[in-house]
């Protein structure tokens, strides 16, 4: 986010993106979970500053462009019901993020038909690497879009502290030694933390996360195209 302070309107849209990923995640895991019987129905699922925000994907999404949630442990989400529904809840923050990301998407490209989104790829916007000419309202629809995209597909990266790892472990019927020993590098002794932290510092004309999450975005940006 650092990296777009020279366009205000892109910054706080930036900031906007990643606070509503928080909650759209939040709200999507707890619904999930209430809903498929693995959590009390009368918990609520509202969003909950201690349990969805985790300070070092705020730092990421300062220094990279884009962070992640609290993690979400698979002792949290419990298997005897199905690994389906374990699945889904880990699943569900993330791809609402993405859908929700389409809507902005789809509106940036009926507002702004010959706009930058015909051209752009991830690291151009969450960089704000435009000129001045752009208006403000396609500022801020293309970067809460392209925002909430990064935001779930990088949850969907399959390491701890991400969802992308319950997801994986969840769909496994034994996860193996190498599973457990993700667990206890990457998310007890969260060596998942410092090698997202890395990615987001290595100087490669941009944050390297940024380079994964313009191939991974690539798809979603060009079928608007």
């Amino acid at each position: 986010m650092l990296y777009s302070l020279g366009h205000p309107v892109a910054f706080a849209s930036l900031v906007i993106s990643f606070l509503l990923g928080l909650v759209l995640r939040a709200v999507a895991v707890r619904l999930s979970a209430r809903t498929l019987g693995l959590a009390d129905r009368s918990e609520s699922i509202m969003p909950r500053l201690r349990e969805d925000v985790d300070p070092f994907g705020a730092v990421a999404a300062a220094l990279g462009g884009m962070g992640w949630g609290k993690a979400l442990s698979v002792d949290d989400i419990p298997r005897w019901r199905g690994r389906g529904r374990a699945v889904i809840v880990f699943a569900a923050g993330p791809l609402t993020c993405i859908v929700i990301a389409q809507v902005f998407l789809a509106a940036t490209v009926l507002s702004y038909p010959n706009g930058i989104l015909s051209y752009a790829n991830v690291s151009d916007v969450m960089l704000a690497g435009y000129d001045n000419t752009v208006g403000y309202g396609e500022q801020v629809l293309l970067t809460l879009g392209v925002g909430l995209l990064t935001f779930g597909l990088l949850a969907l990266i399959p390491i701890p502290p991400l969802d992308g790892f319950g997801i994986l472990y969840s769909a496994l019927p034994r996860p193996g030694a190498g599973m457990q020993w993700m667990r206890l590098w990457f998310e007890q002794k969260n060596i998942g933390v410092v090698v997202l932290l890395a990615l987001c510092l290595f100087p490669f004309g941009a944050p390297f996360l940024l380079i994964i999450l313009n191939i991974l975005g690539l798809p979603f940006l060009a079928a608007w195209s």
